[in-house]
């Protein structure tokens, strides 16, 4: 069995070894090729067994899993750690926070070329686009405002008492954060953008106050999470997912990215950003304002520095961006959807300007 970045006899052997109770592997499939770690779905087959208290035989039934690894090619330095998103969803397994059933981690990058973990499969899909889904206005705003409520929900998460003490250090963790993706950048970049050197040091001139310390996603949007739409039923996000870049730090930047993502209503701008669905613009959901407000409301936060949030999100996605378009440049990225999305970086770039001109 050929799958890119799976070595499928030396995965099963591993399972085998190591979570033999989760069945025999049977196949793998590409969940995502992703614009960042690769996500497969492993299925397995649990064999019917005698239960001897009553002399009966039991199918146990088959069982789906998911594997997630790093992408191919080029890998920035603490990017796409998969010890980070283990240690993260088994810490929050039983919070407030919906994350899947942590199964197992595999640090040896003999066994499929790089390190990987398996999580149980969550019964959902990640709604990216008004083609993913249709929704009426009033599970649309239901869904925008659960959406804000999961947020906080991470934010207030008792970092210490789930054994996360010394998962980040959020002191200076802005002005860290302003450092580390100018590093990244410098890895990264295939460009001179001009635009982009006095943006960062428009970000370090504004850097604000320091703000309370919180486990935060640091890559928050509709789509890092599964959404579970059942007739007559309220749609109901079961998992949030893509946890690589979680960390402690400041709550408000985590806010500031997922608005970067947000598509409000005539902003056409918008849809020329490849990294960002239109699922936001369905009638009767939240626009980034009011998403923000209710995020407010629930979490009792104080937004009077957003706008510097805002542009720093769009830094950030930039970075990341510029990444991806490197990966794409080497031939190194797996699935479809990556020979624009280099143009989209000078865009983000002038848009965080903007919210440091005019704020949200």
């Amino acid at each position: 069995m050929s799958t890119p970045g799976i070595n499928w006899s030396r995965l099963v052997a591993w399972m085998a070894s190591n979570v033999p109770d989760v069945g025999e592997p049977t196949g793998v499939s590409l969940i995502s090729g992703g614009k960042s770690n690769l996500t497969y779905r492993i299925d397995t087959r649990i064999d019917t067994r005698i239960d001897t208290r009553i002399d009966t035989r039991v199918d146990t039934g088959d069982r789906a899993l998911v594997l997630r690894r790093p992408p191919l090619g080029h890998v920035l330095p603490t990017a796409h750690d998969m010890r980070r998103e283990w240690r993260v969803i088994s810490a929050l397994a039983g919070t407030a926070v919906p994350v899947p059933e942590p199964v197992a981690l595999c640090v040896d990058e003999d066994v499929i070329g790089a390190p990987f973990y398996l999580m149980g499969h969550v019964e959902g899909q990640a709604v990216r686009g008004r083609q993913d889904v249709r929704l009426s206005p009033e599970d649309a705003r239901a869904l925008s405002e659960r959406l804000a409520e999961i947020l906080a929900a991470i934010h207030a998460v008792d970092y210490e008492a789930v054994g996360l003490a010394d998962f980040g250090r959020p002191d200076g963790y802005m002005v860290r954060q302003l450092e580390r993706w100018g590093q990244q950048w410098e890895r990264s970049k295939t460009r001179e953008l001009p635009e982009y050197d006095r943006l960062a040091a428009r970000l370090r001139d504004r850097l604000p106050a320091a703000s309370r310390a919180a486990l935060v996603h640091g890559d928050y949007r509709l789509d890092n999470t599964l959404v579970r739409l059942a007739p007559g039923a309220a749609p109901d996000i079961r998992a949030v997912v893509d946890w690589e870049m979680s960390t402690l730090g400041d709550p408000i930047a985590d806010l500031g990215l997922t608005l970067t993502y947000w598509h409000d209503p005539g902003d056409d701008e918008r849809s020329a950003l490849p990294v960002a669905g239109d699922i936001t613009l369905t009638p009767g959901f939240l626009d980034s304002r009011g998403f923000a407000e209710h995020y407010a409301r629930v979490s009792g936060a104080d937004l009077g520095d957003l706008d510097f949030y805002l542009a720093f999100g769009n830094y950030k996605l930039a970075v990341i961006v510029e990444g991806i378009h490197a990966r794409f440049v080497q031939g190194k990225t797996v699935g479809e959807g990556f020979d624009e999305i280099g143009a989209a970086v000078p865009l983000l770039v002038a848009r965080a300007h903007r919210a440091l001109d005019e704020g949200l």
